[in-house]
């Protein structure tokens, strides 16, 4: 058997370490003989291998030929030196090679050991040497795999040591050992295996598969059947497992779980309704709604309010908003405009912005009310439930503030389900346990360049797996914090549409118009026409927008300050995002370094204040440590995205951006 390890490791002295100095390791280490159960034999065969290796390098001569001989191992580039062991010492030998820290090559060797026809006899004492020497490398290299991060690469070795060991018959208590190792370290695999990027399909499936086992252990999302994971450990994992799933998997997880779960049925509308925002799909938020109505849960009258909204349902939407609301959320609404379907459309996107749209790997918008009436699709579908019914243009810029953190929050819905006191006070939901600001998050933003320029994998820290409760008490003066005033964009008036049952003299802004024949390429504009202003800008007006956004992502991300303003370049909500992504980075001490090129941009639609294209990216991206070192990289690959601009006072930015096909 050949060891992978040199005279000086497997004796445990340095290169520079003389005779004297190897003389004395030696007599220190045959007096620490492992006391794990091993037989005579392996340990007298561990005791002459270290005499031999004391030997060698205690004589002058034989010592300067074998470091002659490394030297030119080393100028070899990929090999690697070896010790040469007969049979009779082998045992030893991996014994030796487990104590020099190196338990994964030592596993791998006494497997092949335990394999036919190398296979030992069984019940003898070599048989037993191996067997333990094998467990013993598991359970070490499990320890080196996961202090590496590598939690699933650890979770298989671990499982390779336990069928080694049940094949053998022995050594029950290491197979428990390794088998609880295993189950402890089943939310770890989660995390590694879904922070995967998304073209690793049987890795996700494989985590989200693990996933389903957690939740049904525990007896569903708000069960306290697990035993190893407790109900405060559980609930800080699965808030940090939401943002690396995406929309498609919230819904599939949560409709799955919904049986007897009000928070999981709840989440499963949360991700109906993002999902058909985003995607423009009005028959997903029908389904919400319908999933909502027929919880019967008390307090969601605002949300079924804001639902109805996005279908057309006006009348009914303002009714569910007025008999749900409470007197501060009424009070709030007030001052965003003086018009009931404006308040109601405030409340829609402030709902939008803070409960629903945050929280999926592959999402990421703005709540524009005005460009999802604007979609033909929507449009139809609202047409089609009531012929006479137009969908209403929403205000196309309301800041407001959320009147609390809300039901719901301690899963990534930093607001929440009732936008109302009443609802809060009344029926406190189970998760009230949780304090977002206590919370030692993982990085929310595990995304490709579909929402941002943040790679798949992020390397983040192991949870401290402990969450402070949040008492029935303090949910209560979180539910009595006054609202925030809403700050109105434009002129100081809030512009609404409303086309139905009762016409008012609203201002009426123009609809998309179908896009246009795409136009010869355009030059790109150069930076002085930055920030763009032009009232119909060319294609390639656009184009030089967006790459100057792109290369001023890549500065940020990269350490360095954008060349020109962000706030020229984008709105508010993309500008944060991108500074909050730095933040983190900084924090760990890492950068990213990102190319992202523009090969081609269509116009789809256009309208006086809003445009979308079509673009495709040549994208490549990489993460880097403090000292240059590369820990994760992202090959070079083609994406294409749907991108949208709008036009804020005179300015046109980039609002939002998503996957498409």
């Amino acid at each position: 058997m050949e060891l992978p390890i040199d005279h000086f490791r497997l004796l445990g002295v340095s290169p520079t370490t003389d005779a004297q100095a190897a003389l004395q390791m030696l007599q220190l280490r045959l007096d620490r003989v492992p006391s794990d159960g091993y037989s005579l034999e392996t340990l007298d065969a561990r005791a002459e291998l270290l005499r031999n290796s004391a030997d060698l390098l205690s004589d002058l001569a034989r010592r300067q030929r074998y470091e002659s001989d490394l030297t030119a191992l080393g100028s070899g580039g990929a090999v690697i030196p070896a010790l040469d062991v007969p049979s009779s010492l082998e045992v030893g030998g991996l014994l030796l090679l487990l104590e020099a820290g190196q338990p994964l090559e030592c596993f791998e060797l006494a497997s092949r050991a335990l394999q036919p026809p190398r296979a030992p006899a069984l019940g003898s004492s070599r048989e037993s040497d191996l067997t333990l020497i094998a467990a013993q490398a598991v359970l070490a290299g499990a320890d080196e795999l996961q202090s590496q991060r590598r939690f699933e690469a650890a979770a298989q070795l671990l499982q390779q040591g336990q069928q080694l060991l049940q094949r053998t018959g022995q050594l029950p208590q290491q197979r428990q050992q390794l088998s609880d190792a295993v189950a402890a370290m089943a939310p770890y695999r989660v995390l590694d295996l879904l922070s995967r990027p998304l073209t690793a399909t049987a890795e996700r499936a494989e985590g989200l598969r693990l996933l389903a086992e957690l939740v049904s252990k525990r007896g569903g999302l708000d069960g306290h059947g697990d035993q190893q994971l407790s109900r405060d450990e559980f609930q800080t994992f699965f808030k940090q497992i939401r943002s690396f799933l995406t929309v498609q998997e919230q819904v599939d997880l949560f409709t799955s779980w919904a049986d007897g779960s009000p928070l999981a049925d709840f989440l499963a509308t949360t991700a109906l309704t993002a999902s058909g925002f985003v995607q423009r799909k009005p028959e997903r938020i029908a389904a919400a709604l319908a999933r909502l109505e027929a919880s019967s849960q008390r307090g969601t009258e605002t949300l079924k309010a804001a639902l109805q909204l996005l279908l057309g349902q006006v009348e009914l939407a303002q009714q569910s908003f007025q008999s749900g609301a409470s007197p501060e959320l009424l009070s709030w609404a007030a001052q965003q405009s003086s018009d009931p379907l404006a308040q109601l459309c405030a409340y829609c996107s402030d709902w939008l912005t803070r409960d629903v749209l945050p929280g999926y790997r592959d999402l990421e918008a703005d709540a524009d009310l005005d460009a999802y009436f604007a979609d033909r699709d929507v449009q139809a579908f609202i047409e089609a439930k009531d012929p006479g019914a137009a969908a209403p243009e929403a205000p196309t810029s309301v800041a407001s503030s959320n009147p609390f953190e809300g039901l719901f929050s301690s899963l990534g819905l930093q607001g929440s389900e009732a936008a109302s006191a009443d609802a809060v006070l009344q029926s406190p939901p189970p998760e009230a346990l949780f304090d977002d600001d206590e919370l030692a998050e993982l990085d929310a933003s595990a995304e490709d360049e579909s929402v941002g320029f943040a790679p798949p994998w992020r390397t983040w820290q192991l949870p401290a797996w402990s969450l402070p409760q949040w008492p029935h008490e303090r949910w209560k003066q979180a539910a009595a914090v006054a609202l925030g005033a809403g700050v109105l964009a434009g002129a100081g008036a809030l512009i609404v549409r409303q086309s139905w049952r009762a016409p008012q003299a609203l201002v009426v802004q123009p609809a998309a118009v179908p896009a246009q024949p795409a136009a010869p390429a355009a030059p790109v504009a150069p930076a002085q026409e930055l920030p763009l202003s032009a009232a119909e800008p060319s294609d390639g007006q656009l184009k030089a927008l967006l790459e100057a956004w792109l290369a001023a992502k890549a500065a940020v991300l990269a350490g360095r300050d954008s060349t020109l303003p962000l706030a020229d370049l984008a709105r508010p909500s993309q500008v944060q995002r991108l500074e909050a992504e730095r933040s983190s980075d900084a924090a760990r001490g890492e950068t990213q370094r990102v190319e992202a090129t523009v090969s081609s941009f269509e116009v789809l639609e256009r309208s006086p204040n809003r445009i979308a294209a079509r673009v495709s990216l040549a994208y490549s991206d990489s993460r880097l440590s403090s000292t240059g070192a590369t820990l994760a990289r992202t090959d070079a690959t083609t994406l294409v995205n749907r991108y949208v601009f709008a036009r804020d006072g005179g300015t046109w930015r980039l609002v939002a951006f998503s996957r498409t096909s």
